[in-house]
């Protein structure tokens, strides 16, 4: 049964709005939130992750045009899979931190600022989850503060570090930058639900990982400091459904280097 929400244009803010990609999994929760960017009346559009190769999506959202820009969060394929194919049918560059993905543009990079669809982007590099992701600090006139996180804070559920592209260290600096938002900036993830208040959301993320860290020195205290990520896995993550296992290992990896660097 398809998701309510599939293929459906839901505004969030006066200037995003959200279209569900479907591509539901454990590692996408109900799908790639795809966001669309507009300040009203203005006749262009930004659009933020087209997501995975699905043509259905990528006309679903093409339809909304026209498309000034496309921006990525990350190279991962549900986000950035579909760049290319969704770029030939609106003829709108992409712009990405990984010069590999950038088609008819420049690459980005942190403290760039993006004027597009009526909207002001200010680029905020927030590696971690991979060693290119990136967030976009969201304004324009009349508008309450908003970050696009990609995947770096996700709606519902925790980022998985994905080593070893992802790494613990840098992860845990972009969730210190991301705290310093204003109170009350929405989140609009890469999955999930939006979020109200970053600074809050943030605080939890990092007291999240603090434990885990300390779950896993308490481990590698039982198993011994050579002890495999898959062992610790077992031990710390018994209150995870073990589909996630193999995500959760990778985290693990990154952690043991965070711990034993």
């Amino acid at each position: 049964m398809s998701h309510p929400a599939y293929g459906v244009l839901r505004p969030v803010t006066p200037l995003a709005s959200v279209l569900l990609a479907r591509n539901p999994s454990p590692m996408t929760l109900d799908g790639t939130n795809t966001w669309v960017l507009r300040a009203p009346g203005a006749e262009e559009c930004v659009v933020v992750d087209p997501g995975e190769d699905d043509g259905d999506h990528l006309e679903r959202v093409a339809a909304h045009g026209p498309v000034a820009l496309v921006l990525l969060t990350h190279r991962h394929h549900d986000h950035a899979g579909g760049a290319r194919r969704f770029a030939e049918l609106t003829g709108a560059p992409v712009r990405a931190l990984d010069p590999t993905l950038v088609l008819g543009s420049e690459a980005l990079a942190d403290g760039d600022v993006v004027n597009a669809g009526g909207v002001e982007l200010r680029v905020v590099g927030t590696p971690g989850h991979t060693s290119d992701s990136l967030s976009f600090l969201l304004g324009g006139p009349d508008a309450d503060p908003a970050v696009l996180t990609g995947d770096t804070i996700l709606g519902r559920g925790t980022t998985v570090i994905a080593h070893p592209d992802g790494a613990l260290g840098p992860y845990l600096d972009s969730l210190h930058r991301l705290a310093d938002l204003a109170p009350g900036t929405a989140i609009l993830p890469g999955h999930g639900p939006e979020l109200d208040d970053a600074p809050a959301v943030v605080a939890g993320y990092l007291a999240h990982r603090e434990q885990r860290l300390d779950q896993v020195r308490a481990a590698l205290g039982r198993l011994g400091p050579d002890a495999s990520a898959r062992a610790v896995v077992e031990l710390v993550y018994t209150d995870v459904d073990p589909v996630l296992w193999p995500a959760a290992e990778l985290s693990v990896l990154a952690q043991l280097e965070y711990l034993r660097g």
